[in-house]
């Protein structure tokens, strides 16, 4: 039985690009289910690992999200203004850790109940990144700044609340069409199904 390692032969790798992020093309033989060997190649980004988190005030059962414009998303032909749970890339730091302070950043609230749900790859046929999901609560007494994100890094980054209930119409009707966000959200849902409470 062979592992995936013994069935990946490299040829070669070139750097395509280097401007913040590695964005690679790589010429490998792989190793068919039917024993033959087939030369391949793929580019791939990568631009690090990530994490993400569904922030949940139990008092007035609201959902945080923020919203901001994301240029990718604006060639695509959306408006470009992204309503999203709070996220960043983890520059090396612990997923917990960047979080909290990715919420703090985004949002102004110091989070807390913070809990590790999963990780995943949200678009492995190019894209390296691995996001590690969370859901944490917030509350008025956690506003501890005006968020907005880091105006040195371009953000522009505003919040708004969402009943669960709201949210998930908001997925129906296009308003939400972020993934890792629509997985919280769904995530959220059936937590209320299965348990009889909120996230």
């Amino acid at each position: 039985m062979h592992t995936t390692k013994d069935r990946i032969r490299i040829i070669d790798s070139v750097v395509l690009s280097d401007d913040g992020y590695l964005l690679k093309k790589t010429t490998f033989d792989f190793l068919r289910r039917d024993g033959s060997w087939q030369r391949q190649s793929r580019e791939t980004y990568d631009r690090g690992d990530g994490a993400t988190i569904l922030l949940f005030n139990r008092q007035k059962q609201t959902l945080l999200f923020t919203r901001q414009f994301r240029f990718p998303v604006f060639v695509n032909g959306h408006d470009g203004m992204l309503i999203e749970t709070a996220a960043g890339l983890l520059d090396h730091a612990d997923p917990e850790v960047r979080i909290r302070a990715e919420a703090e950043e985004e949002t102004g609230y110091r989070v807390f109940n913070v809990q590790k749900i999963m990780e995943c790859y949200m678009s492995p046929g190019s894209v390296t990144e691995k996001l590690h999901f969370f859901v944490g609560e917030y509350d008025d007494a956690s506003r501890i700044g005006a968020g907005g994100g880091r105006r040195e890094e371009g953000e522009d980054v505003e919040t708004l609340e969402m009943t669960l209930p709201d949210a998930l119409r908001a997925i129906e009707t296009g308003l939400l069409v972020d993934a890792k966000t629509i997985m919280l959200v769904q995530y959220a849902a059936l937590r209320q199904r299965v348990d009889g409470h909120g996230v």
